[in-house]
């Protein structure tokens, strides 16, 4: 029987989507540049699992001159505790010094309470007689809400303050302030700001676009369900074909892997045709939720964090550029459609 060889590149598609920058992003981070000046702190918000392709520059242009804090929230599905873990994180906090990072997942009280103590001692530094407020950012669907809700539950015992949703985009507008740490005789009260995901104008590398589909960024109507399923063989094979098991022998064929899911689970088509769309979504939902093995999809070394950070430097020095992209992005797809409808 032959070994196994799983792919070792994934073939680059340059038909894939490289823009999801949206008019409430835009509205949303004009309104947070209008906010800034009653804000102490901007906690900013990035996905464990791929922590530099969920960087948004845009931030850092926009909302600069406050302190911020870096969170990498969803800890639980890209970490097993392992050492190469440990290593990973310790890694970026050693790029990132002296900016404070912490690394999170709103299920995990421990690490909920490492935010809150944050945000208490930088309340009692800012010494305001009104209370401190701090403003959570990030690309969509980063899990910026839920934690927002963590927070409020450990810090003043208190009910969801925000909706949360599997999908991008259900938080639109500037939310309501609200409290996390509770006002005593010796220290003000923390109040938080929710705000809207904001995308990155332009996504220069296809498949950091794909990376960011896959946990959840954009909407799974914006990228073929088989092709973010394909991608995430591709990953699935670099740590264990054994993942995937139950469904199908080591592959490198999406199909033959979707084919045995939708056999197995029923999501089948007039005539036992197998529904790949639908096995796809499914797939890929098992691994968002942690089922289908918990691992990073972006590689990081000393080495990838300096040139993500040379990119995002070239980026943030000609934004409007990337924004001239995303739009003529945008022109040829709409013009491509309107050809095949033709």
């Amino acid at each position: 029987m032959a070994t196994f060889l799983p792919r070792q590149v994934f073939p680059t598609l340059d038909s894939l989507p490289r823009s999801y920058f949206l008019g409430h992003h835009r509205a949303g981070l004009n309104k947070m540049k209008t906010m800034l000046s009653a804000i102490d702190l901007i906690i900013e918000c990035r996905d464990y699992r791929v922590p530099l392709s969920s960087r948004n520059p845009l931030f850092e242009e926009n909302l600069a001159g406050r302190q911020r804090l870096i969170v990498y929230t969803k800890q639980d599905l890209g970490s097993e505790g392992r050492e190469a873990d440990k290593l990973r994180e310790a890694t970026i906090r050693h790029f990132h010094a002296p900016t404070p990072i912490l690394f999170s997942s709103h299920k995990t009280p421990r690490s909920i309470r490492a935010i809150l103590s944050f945000a208490r001692s930088h309340a009692l530094s800012t010494n305001t007689l009104t209370g401190s407020r701090m403003m959570i950012v990030g690309m969509p669907n980063v899990g910026k809400s839920s934690l927002l809700n963590a927070l409020r539950q450990l810090g003043v015992h208190k009910g969801k303050a925000a909706q949360t949703g599997d999908q991008p985009g259900v938080t639109r507008k500037i939310g309501t302030t609200v409290k996390i740490i509770d006002s005593t005789d010796a220290e003000q009260g923390v109040y938080l700001v929710d705000t809207p995901g904001v995308f990155v104008p332009y996504v220069p590398n296809a498949e950091a676009m794909l990376k960011l589909a896959l946990c959840g960024s954009v909407k799974d109507t914006i990228i073929s369900p088989t092709t973010m399923a394909d991608y995430l063989l591709y990953q699935l094979n670099l740590q264990s074909p054994g993942l995937y098991g139950e469904w199908s022998p080591p592959t490198n064929d999406v199909m033959v892997l979707l084919a045995g899911v939708a056999q197995k689970t029923g999501r089948l088509q007039k005539g036992g045709v197998p529904d790949f769309d639908a096995s796809a979504l499914w797939l890929i939902q098992r691994w968002r939720t942690g089922h289908l093995g918990r691992f990073v999809l972006d590689r990081v070394t000393d080495e990838s964090l300096q040139r993500d950070h040379l990119e995002i430097e070239n980026l943030s020095g000609s934004l409007s550029q990337a924004r001239r992209l995303g739009k003529e992005d945008r022109r040829q797809r709409s013009k491509a459609r309107h050809v095949e409808a033709g």
